[in-house]
């Protein structure tokens, strides 16, 4: 599948901003099974510098320096990237998810990276009631793959999806009591469960390529940035699951960055001189303009 993406993000500030810095996370990662064919990134006001780079991650990232003053700024992020569908998988036949250590000290002894997503960060932090939800997926010996889909199916069946029940801000804790959110709260109650159990797990910022009620057009900017999570095992590395959803990723899902937690990718971030309160709207569009596999 090939799709056309428009991620845009318009800033408005009470106050005159009089210089800012951001770092952006808007363009699709190159990786097995996505091609990323073009991706432009336009701001409004133009910045007096710009630098592209990629981090340790693997992840594209932009920095931006504005110093002409503004009370408004526009991003918009332009992309073509072509999916490929993930090999079938055969999650009952992955390694048990209590033996992975042996396994990790096996293959890691030059690799970091793998037990870095194993580590507690700031915003997947498990309780001990959060601990004791996700030992209910994985008694011994279960393979770690069968535990992680049960535990995404259960997050999907126990919590409901509410738009307006949470802010970035919001612990996991409290999505964890309220038992709703959104996608980045589920992907985060999920990694805080798998890391309770040391299980390595990251966090996957990206696109959904959602489709409209039967009869109904699709309304432009009705998308939005999704996020869910990869989960390792030996045999298959690392595997994508979408909490939100209960589905185990194929290839409507568009990653743009990898990180520990929301903290490490979020799509802008920044310092501002000046600026005051501000509001923000964003408008996504994933529109599937070509079927690769399509003979």
């Amino acid at each position: 599948m090939i799709f056309d993406i428009v991620h845009k993000t318009h800033y408005r500030y009470r106050s005159t901003v009089v210089q800012s810095l951001h770092l952006v996370h808007m363009s699709p990662r190159a990786m097995p099974g996505q091609i990323v064919r073009h991706h432009s990134l336009l701001v409004e006001p133009a910045p007096a510098s710009r630098q592209d780079g990629i981090d340790s991650l693997g992840n594209s990232y932009v920095i931006l320096d504005i110093e002409e003053p503004h009370k408004e700024l526009v991003l918009v992020a332009r992309s073509t990237v072509e999916k490929s569908p993930p090999p079938m998988l055969n999650l009952a036949a992955t390694t048990a998810w209590d033996d992975l250590d042996y396994h990790l000290r096996a293959t890691n002894d030059r690799d970091v990276g793998t037990l870095l997503f194993r580590c507690v960060s700031r915003l997947t932090i498990p309780t001990l009631e959060i601990a004791d939800y996700a030992a209910h997926s994985f008694p011994p010996a279960r393979p770690v793959l069968d535990g992680a889909m049960d535990l995404v199916m259960r997050i999907y069946n126990d919590f409901k999806f509410d738009p307006h029940a949470t802010d970035v801000s919001t612990p996991v804790t409290q999505v964890f009591a309220m038992r709703r959110g959104v996608c980045q709260d589920f992907a985060h109650l999920a990694l805080a469960c798998f890391r309770s159990l040391r299980i390595p797990a990251r966090y996957v910022s990206g696109y959904l390529h959602t489709h409209p009620p039967v009869g109904r057009p699709k309304l432009q900017g009705a998308d939005a940035s999704h996020a869910w999570i990869s989960v390792w095992s030996p045999e298959y590395g690392w595997v994508d699951l979408d909490p939100t959803n209960g589905i185990l990723v194929r290839d409507e899902h568009v990653t743009v960055a990898i990180g520990r937690d929301y903290d490490d990718i979020s799509p802008i971030s920044g310092v501002l001189r000046g600026g005051g309160e501000h509001s923000v709207d964003v408008g996504v569009d994933v529109n599937m303009v070509a079927d690769a596999t399509a003979g």
